[in-house]
């Protein structure tokens, strides 16, 4: 097993190496075609009253008077070399940018994630467990209802109904208005994103589990079980659920693209410093360094959760193929 696992991950890092390149250079080839000028970004008001002269110095300082692609070959050569370039519409390093913003993402992706996850299992057994009871019946249509609901949407209506009505939690940011960055501060203003994340994840997860979980209880050793007298919650819990599992799993890595969506259009409702301000800023802007590594990183997101599921899946279940 640790021998598939090794050729699994050796393949897919050799596959993700050009598709991390031509990502970037696409990011490139895109901006290059935006009917957005960097300078107008990068002037601002400014550029009404600065001469020609002043911006055909700049344009030359930035390198935007060169052709796109010597463009990004001297950012891919920097890259190389652990230069990740400065943003011209953050006024910093690259490498500063995601530094700041990347963990606080990543902690509202896995928050949201861990409860999508919960969410599904513990909906979606009881649902299937039940199957044709009120609780098969609400978790059913719950689930189908909230598929076409963006995650926009029920962020704006978790503030409206938890924030404005209750004032149960904060509406935005990282801490309150004058406070340092703490656990709790942390903790309180996460709750509500991370919930609105964790729902709008669910509706496909928890259907999927319904429907393997029906599968299962189905199968033979389910009934082998049940035949032998054991209690139906252990039949549930140990022998129809493990073999649920596994379709999930590989179900949660298909998931991380919309995760990825997700977590941008949470993190701009709820004013999260994360890296959606940055990637919103980068593609008005421009900004050829920001807008590529930002997009790198959430392609790297992607192949690192496809490829994590597949090793789960091989860990729960040494018979599957490890073919990359």
């Amino acid at each position: 097993m640790r021998r598939a696992i090794s050729r699994l991950v050796l393949r897919r890092l050799a596959f993700a190496v050009p598709v991390l390149v031509i990502v970037a250079l696409g990011v490139f080839l895109l901006a290059a075609a935006s009917p957005f000028d960097p300078i107008d970004q990068y002037f601002g008001v400014r550029l009404f009253t600065a001469s020609a002269a002043d911006v055909a110095r700049v344009r030359a300082e930035l390198g935007l008077d060169r052709p796109v692609l010597a463009q990004f070959w001297q950012w891919f050569s920097g890259l190389l070399t652990g230069d990740l370039g400065t943003s011209r519409s953050m006024r910093q390093p690259v490498a500063q940018v995601v530094a700041e913003r990347l963990p606080w993402t990543a902690l509202l992706a896995v928050t949201g994630l861990a409860l999508a996850v919960v969410f599904a299992l513990v909906g979606g057994t009881i649902a299937a467990w039940r199957q044709g009871g009120a609780v098969d019946r609400l978790v059913t249509a719950v689930g189908h209802a909230l598929e076409g609901v963006p995650p926009f949407v029920l962020a704006l209506l978790s503030i409206a109904v938890f924030s404005l009505g209750l004032g149960w939690l904060p509406v935005a940011g990282l801490t309150d208005a004058g406070q340092d960055v703490s656990f709790g501060q942390v903790a309180e203003h996460l709750a509500l994103p991370a919930l609105v994340l964790g729902v709008s994840q669910t509706p496909w997860l928890v259907l999927h589990v319904r429907q393997s979980m029906l599968g299962s209880l189905a199968e033979d050793h389910v009934t082998g079980a049940r035949a032998r007298g054991l209690a139906e919650r252990v039949v549930v819990l140990r022998h129809a659920l493990p073999t649920a599992l596994l379709p999930f799993v590989t179900l949660i890595g298909a998931r991380i693209p919309e995760l990825v969506t997700g977590t941008v259009l949470v993190e701009e409702v709820f004013s999260w410093p994360g890296l959606a301000g940055a990637v919103v800023t980068a593609a008005t802007a421009v900004d050829y360094p920001l807008l590529a590594m930002v997009t790198l990183v959430a392609t790297a997101a992607v192949l690192l959760g496809s490829l994590l599921a597949d090793v789960a899946a091989i860990l729960l279940d040494p018979r599957v193929a490890a073919d990359g």
